[in-house]
């Protein structure tokens, strides 16, 4: 049985209670060493055997999950936040179907949301925003021709951008090209969630100076939109005393 298992997004106390007990009951564990905390790898058994999938092709990782369910092993295939954002799982899952093994998923805490617990931030704020859109810049992985970062700009919705630090000067005459105001809020967190990590508020217009005052070439996530700022914002109509719920009727 091969297990895919969300790390979480750094700290490794944010890992669930199901992928911590994989981790322990795994005789093979394959995790991705360039953005997995390697403190996770403390809650493995003794003899348990480790492979670093920072340095190994689809088809090394796959053969070690082959030759361990010939042993009759269990393997824990460790991701980095959850598996199911740019995880590249699909392609694992597929050549484990063709050679008849069997797999489950065990969801993680993806680093958007440890972006947002870094802020204290919440995505979706009446009013301002209630739509998350998750993408990235196009790099050595080409984005579809309908996803462009100019067409998701223009809804004015709250973006998560992954895999684009390197990139901010062109992301950000990207996103003001597509609608977004040069002032508009945003953010770069820096390994979210980790030891080290770091936080910046800044607008689109200085994304790239903010991050270049601060050394910041790799691993952030960057935000963008009004939520940033955390105002201006309407009230919950869930909690509102004039407005009657399933569960309660309206006192006012």
């Amino acid at each position: 049985m091969v297990h895919f298992v969300g790390a979480g997004s750094g700290a490794p106390d944010l890992i669930t209670v199901r992928g911590q007990r994989l981790l322990a009951e795994a005789d093979v564990i394959i995790y991705a060493g360039s953005l997995v905390n390697p403190a996770l790898l403390e809650y493995k058994k003794e003899g348990c055997r480790v492979y670093d999938s920072a340095k190994m092709t689809l088809e090394e990782v796959t053969d070690v999950m082959r030759e361990a369910e010939k042993e009759g092993l269990t393997t824990v295939r460790l991701h980095t936040g959850d598996p199911c954002i740019y995880g590249a799982t699909r392609e694992q899952m597929d050549i484990l179907e063709k050679a008849g093994i069997k797999y489950d998923s065990t969801p993680g805490v993806s680093a958007f949301c440890g972006a947002a617990s870094a802020l204290d931030m919440e995505y979706t704020l009446p009013g301002i925003s209630q739509s998350v859109i998750i993408t990235r810049m196009a790099g050595r992985t080409p984005m579809p021709e309908k996803e462009s970062i100019e067409s998701f700009a223009a809804h004015g919705a709250t973006m998560v951008i992954f895999l684009s630090t390197g990139m901010l000067e062109k992301l950000s005459g990207r996103l003001i090209e597509g609608g977004y105001a040069p002032d508009t809020p945003a953010a770069i967190v820096y390994k979210a969630t980790w030891p080290d990590e770091e936080k910046y508020i800044c607008t689109v217009d200085t994304l790239a100076q903010t991050a270049a005052e601060h050394g910041i070439t790799k691993t952030a996530l960057i935000i963008v939109g009004g939520a940033v700022a955390q105002s201006g914002y309407e009230r919950s109509k869930l909690y509102d005393p004039g407005f009657t719920t399933e569960f309660r009727e309206a006192s006012e």
